[in-house]
C-alpha cells in the first residue's frame, strides 16, 4: 500500500518519503547499525550543547528482548515485536533541565531520517509503560523515559490485523498556511 505525499515547496525528498509503518520484517538489526542509526542521532542540534538524550535497545531475539517487549503498550506489542530492533529514548533533566525532552524528540527525527537512509523503517510510539522501562531499564530518577521506537526492514501490510492494515501508508500533514504565521499566530 502506498500513497504519494507531496508539497509545494522544493524540500528534500528524504522528507516526503521517509514514514512510520507497522509492518516489519522479523530479523535483528545488527550492532553495527545500531551504531549508524544512535551516530547520525548524536549529532542533532542541542541547547547549550548538552546533548540529553540516551538510547538503550534489544536487537530482535537477544537476551534484552524479552524485557523490552514488556514495555510498549498492548496496542503497540501487536506490531512491534517484529521489528529488528526496540530502542528506548531518554532523556536526561538533570543535565538539560527544561530542555531535555525538546532535544531528545529532535535526536529521534536525526535516528529516523538515518534509518530512512539506511532502507531501513522507524517508527516512535507514545504508547509505553514508562514504569516498565524504568524498572527493565533500572533507571535513575533523572533519566526520563520519552518513547519507544521500533526500527527495521519493513514488512508487507498484508501481515497485519485489519485495523492495522488499514493504517499502513504515509499519513499527510496539515497544510503550510496552518503551521505558519508571519507574525502573530492567526486563529
Amino acid at each position: 500500500m502506498s500513497q504519494q505525499r507531496s508539497t509545494s515547496t522544493a524540500i528534500h525528498p528524504q522528507f516526503l518519503e521517509r514514514n512510520s509503518p507497522r509492518a516489519y520484517v522479523a530479523e535483528a538489526l545488527t550492532p553495527a547499525q545500531m551504531e549508524q542509526l544512535v551516530d547520525a542521532a548524536r549529532w542533532a542540534p542541542s541547547a547549550s550543547n548538552k546533548q540529553p538524550w540516551h538510547f538503550c535497545y534489544a536487537l530482535h531475539g537477544d537476551a534484552n528482548w524479552a524485557a523490552f517487549s514488556g514495555i510498549p503498550n498492548e496496542g503497540n506489542r501487536r506490531w512491534c515485536l517484529n521489528a529488528g530492533a526496540l530502542i528506548v529514548l531518554l532523556s536526561d533533566k538533570q543535565e538539560s533541565p527544561g530542555k531535555h525532552s525538546f532535544d531528545a524528540g529532535c535526536a529521534w527525527g536525526y535516528l529516523a531520517l538515518q534509518a530512512h537512509a539506511m532502507g531501513l523503517a522507524a517508527h516512535a510510539m507514545g504508547g509505553f509503560s514508562a514504569e516498565e522501562a524504568v524498572k527493565v531499564l533500572k533507571l535513575p530518577e533523572h533519566l526520563v523515559p520519552e518513547c519507544v521506537i521500533a526500527v527495521g526492514r519493513r514488512g508487507d501490510a498484508a501481515s497485519l490485523p485489519d485495523d492495522l492494515r488499514a493504517r499502513e501508508m504515509p499519513s499527510q500533514r496539515k497544510p503550510l498556511a496552518g503551521i505558519l504565521s508571519a507574525g502573530p499566530v492567526v486563529a
